[in-house]
């Protein structure tokens, strides 16, 4: 009996793209050794059993023949995580969930499916048996009958599940654990997350059912795999946060059905994760005594207004080098706001350490933090503490003026309702503000020295 030859190519890691031979850097992403040599022989279709597959036969249309409807969305449990997709799961839809291990994508994805309910799910899981996830949904405290649970990897056994239970929703946890027989390499490779999406796209596709896939993160942040995956998903949530702390943060990198900057905050709690209605109270620290270097930024996430709490510390280069350094902010950003302070309004910071911190671990690139930013910076280095209820709204330009910011309605209203007394903003935006219907005092500034002199005196 003749043996089949084996066929092998070259994939890089990092981007998916196939070589003939190895090479030291990928010419696609620039990437060195990441290269690496898999198994490409696929059987015979007739070989492969179990698979899902609808025929169907599709006509090109004129567009202007096709009719537009709206598009059904399922009400997931809770307000978040509907708010990151765009106001819901849309069927057919194929949504990547990403995260760092540990942070709480299992739990959250069990703790969905175990909520939802008129729905029948279907929870695969390649990495933890039936009884880790039967304690985990006994200490989530939730009873779903409609819930089922599969630990398998073989996307063709997967499948004839699929067949014999009709899930409304599928879950995959995670799919660098699944494997298919059309592809001989092993579970995880690039190839075998790439032939797995596949499968499970066009499975979402041609029954209409909405397929959540969980991902591993890679040491850099990014999700584990080709970058091809994230291509052919419809939708790219990021789970992020840090395990020694209890808030989360759920982020949508990609979204073909919602907005991108949406912003969903959960509380890791021993019965699971709980929603955080109201982010601005747990994003602002409650202190006894006022210090210097701390200030208050209205800013937007998506729909979303959010008070955040700016720390600045400015002190003497201990070694003739100062270092500028910021966590949640942009280093560069922070780089030019610290040269406008020296060249337009004529504070020496060149020879001190200045750090910039956005308390609550998150990461702001909203321009209107600017203000906040460059009061918090000089409070530290005058030693002189704003008062605890001034928050800041407005970006600051290369002349030292003070710019205005979109839907600055909206960040009064929620200062207002968070009971701060006055709010600085751009003098620009005062043309159509009503400021008679907000309890707070909203001050119109258009230059650095007006906010100095009004704050420090």
């Amino acid at each position: 009996m003749a043996k089949t030859k084996v066929k092998t190519a070259f994939f890089c890691q990092s981007c998916g793209t196939q070589y003939p031979k190895w090479t030291g850097k990928c010419n696609a992403c620039n990437e060195w050794n990441t290269i690496v040599e898999e198994v490409v022989s696929k059987p015979h279709p007739n070989e492969v059993k179990g698979s899902f597959s609808i025929k169907k036969n599709n006509k090109p249309l004129p567009v202007d023949s096709i009719e537009l409807a709206e598009i059904p969305r399922i009400k997931l449990p809770g307000t978040e995580l509907n708010r990151v997709l765009g106001g819901g799961l849309v069927p057919g839809s194929l949504v990547l969930f990403g995260g760092d291990p540990g942070i709480g994508k299992s739990t959250l994805m069990l703790q969905m499916s175990l909520r939802l309910k008129g729905k029948k799910i279907l929870y695969v899981s390649g990495e933890e048996s039936g009884q880790q996830l039967k304690m985990r949904a006994d200490r989530i405290g939730n009873k779903n009958p409609d819930c089922y649970v599969l630990t398998e990897t073989s996307t063709q056994h997967i499948f004839h599940h699929i067949n014999e239970i009709l899930p409304d929703i599928l879950v995959i946890d995670s799919i660098q654990t699944l494997h298919t027989s059309t592809i001989d390499s092993s579970p995880g490779s690039i190839s075998q997350v790439r032939e797995c999406t596949s499968e499970l796209m066009r499975y979402a596709k041609e029954t209409n059912t909405p397929v959540f896939l969980v991902g591993h993160i890679t040491k850099d942040g990014t999700i584990a795999g080709p970058k091809i995956l994230e291509h052919m998903v419809d939708v790219v949530l990021q789970f992020e946060g840090d395990r020694n702390h209890i808030y989360r943060l759920l982020r949508s990198v990609k979204n073909r059905f919602g907005s991108t900057n949406e912003l969903g905050i959960y509380e890791m709690q021993g019965a699971g994760l709980r929603e955080v209605e109201n982010p601005s109270e747990i994003l602002l620290s409650n202190k006894d005594e006022q210090f210097s270097g701390a200030a208050v930024a209205a800013t937007m996430e998506g729909n979303r207004p959010l008070l955040i709490e700016i720390q600045a510390l400015v002190s003497t280069a201990a070694y003739g080098t100062p270092q500028r350094s910021s966590t949640g902010f942009d280093n560069k950003r922070l780089n030019m706001l610290l040269a406008v302070l020296e060249k337009r309004c004529g504070f020496k910071l060149g020879a001190k350490d200045v750090f910039i911190n956005v308390a609550g671990g998150l990461k702001i690139d909203d321009p209107a933090v600017d203000l906040a930013v460059v009061s918090a910076v000089l409070s530290s280095s005058e030693n002189i503490a704003i008062p605890s209820l001034f928050c800041f709204a407005a970006e600051v330009g290369l002349s030292g003026e003070i710019r205005p910011v979109s839907r600055v309605d909206q960040r009064i209203m929620e200062a207002d309702k968070l009971g701060f007394e006055k709010i600085f903003i751009s003098k620009y935006n005062r043309k159509g503000l009503d400021v008679s219907m907000y309890k707070i005092e909203v001050i119109f500034v258009d230059k650095m020295e007006a906010i100095f002199s009004k704050l420090f005196g």
